[in-house]
This record gives C-alpha cells, structure tokens and sequence, in this order.
C-alpha cells in the first residue's frame, strides 16, 4: 500500500535537522489539519514524541511522520516539501485534493 504522504529530500533534511535541535527525543513530526482560515483548513505539523493508536506511519529518507487519522482523508496524495527563498522558508504541502487555496496560502479547501 502506498504512503499517504510522500517525503522530499528537503523535507527530510529539514524534520530531521528540527528533531536534532529539540533539545529532547522525539519519534518525528505530525501533520494534521485543523479549521482555520479563509478556505477553512490549515495544515498543522508539530512534535510527536509517540505515536498514537491509529496514526499513520510514514517513516521515508530517515525520518518519520506521523498523519493525524482525522486528517488522512484530506492528504491522501500529498507530497510534503521544505522550500528556501530569500524572502521566507517553510513546508509546502502539495495536496492534489486541494480545491481552492486563499490568496495567502495560509488554508485551504477540499
């Protein structure tokens, strides 16, 4: 079965070079998405520091994500990625359940 979610090689550099400077053990990150926005969903991304019951495991390129259960249904297919630019740096989410996104970027909708 393929993975909810795929992982670049700058995504993975960057989750694991955040785990390295916690300062404290953590199994990896989880994403999930919560109602925020003016499209009505966010992505969320944090610590995990253990996995829950029904969490799917993505472990890719040395590194694990966790996808929260509630939010499996809208990452199904989506490619998580670490960009740097000048002017800002982050993860990017391409999503292909994605419908429409707000003028930030900030949310989305499915």
């Amino acid at each position: 079965m393929a993975s909810v979610i795929t992982i670049t090689d700058a995504a993975a550099q960057r989750v694991a070079a955040m785990i390295a400077g916690r300062g404290k053990p953590s199994e990896g990150v989880r994403i999930g998405v919560r109602t925020a926005g003016c499209s009505g969903l966010s992505y969320t991304l944090e610590f995990a520091d253990q996995v829950q019951a029904a969490d799917e495991v993505v472990r890719d390129k040395g590194v694990t994500v966790f996808v929260d259960p509630k939010a499996t249904v809208y990452l199904v297919g989506t490619e998580m990625d670490f960009v740097e630019s000048d002017l800002q740096s982050g993860f990017v989410f391409k999503n292909p359940n994605e419908r429409a996104r707000c003028g930030c970027g900030e949310s989305f909708h499915v």
